[in-house]
């Protein structure tokens, strides 16, 4: 006589692999069921589900709306062209305070935004001081932006000054501000417009205070490339060291290389 074996309990990954592919396949568009329905269906805990679903919500598949759900994340991505952000003749109108950034958004069909930077004075991290050429623990300027297109952050981006270039300039206002060739190019007789510009690019993984701006959550896997910028005036000083941060499934950073 054979013994019947328990059917085995799906676990927190079984369930999402399985929600992740009705996602992929098209069988869940926009809302996934309620609470209860999976429960039952999945023949689980409210707890286990919770699980499943922090899984998919790390993995940037679906976010929850407090009191409607939890919805389907699809997001357009973008090709942004960095060998022509704020290089050559830039984009910048002072009138529609249409900065190069959202001018190459806007080229792509879709419509930017940035939240109020947040402006703060601050000692430098290792990082920031090497790229800037000063001692850790130096007190530099961070101003930090969250860039969105059509309303979804995509981008984080950071940008930390040397006190002597940021202190008493537009750079110090927490508010969106547009000049013709960037601020850089037109504060204190252009002493520190920038002439030179180096970028660096390297895979990253997400701290929690950036997963929680992008609105990913803490433990977020969605995989990011960290984008650095550091622009040169022409006495060779580092005057602005900007850290992008980019989710990978929403970013694709574009080089044309000429021969």
């Amino acid at each position: 006589m054979t013994t019947r074996q328990p059917k085995k309990r799906m676990g927190a990954k079984d369930i999402a692999a399985v929600l992740r592919e009705r996602i992929d396949t098209g069988q869940i568009e926009r809302q996934l069921p309620p609470t209860r329905v999976l429960v039952e269906e999945f023949g689980t805990s409210p707890e286990t589900l919770r699980q499943a679903m922090g899984i998919l919500r790390a993995e940037g598949r679906v976010t929850s709306h407090q009191g409607k759900g939890v919805f389907v994340r699809r997001v357009q991505p973008i090709e942004f062209a960095m060998h022509k952000f704020e290089r050559g003749r830039r984009r910048d109108d002072v009138e529609s305070g249409i900065d190069d950034w959202k001018a190459a958004i806007l080229e792509l069909g879709r419509v930017p935004s940035q939240d109020t930077p947040k402006v703060s004075v601050e000692r430098a991290p290792a990082a920031i001081a090497a790229e800037l050429g000063v001692k850790p623990g130096t007190f530099v300027v961070a101003r930090r932006r969250i860039r969105r297109v059509d309303d979804e952050p995509f981008q984080l981006a950071d940008s930390w000054f040397p006190t002597e270039v940021a202190f008493d300039t537009p750079l110090m206002d927490e508010e969106d501000v547009t000049m013709p060739g960037g601020i850089l190019a037109n504060i204190k007789n252009k002493k520190y417009a920038q002439v030179r510009k180096v970028d660096k690019l390297r895979a990253w993984t997400l701290t929690a205070d950036q997963a929680i701006r992008l609105g990913l959550g803490t433990g977020s896997t969605v995989p990011v490339l960290r984008h650095v910028r550091v622009g040169y005036n022409a006495g060779e000083m580092a005057v602005r060291c900007m850290v992008t941060i980019a989710p990978g499934d929403l970013n694709t950073l574009v080089y044309e290389i000429e021969d």
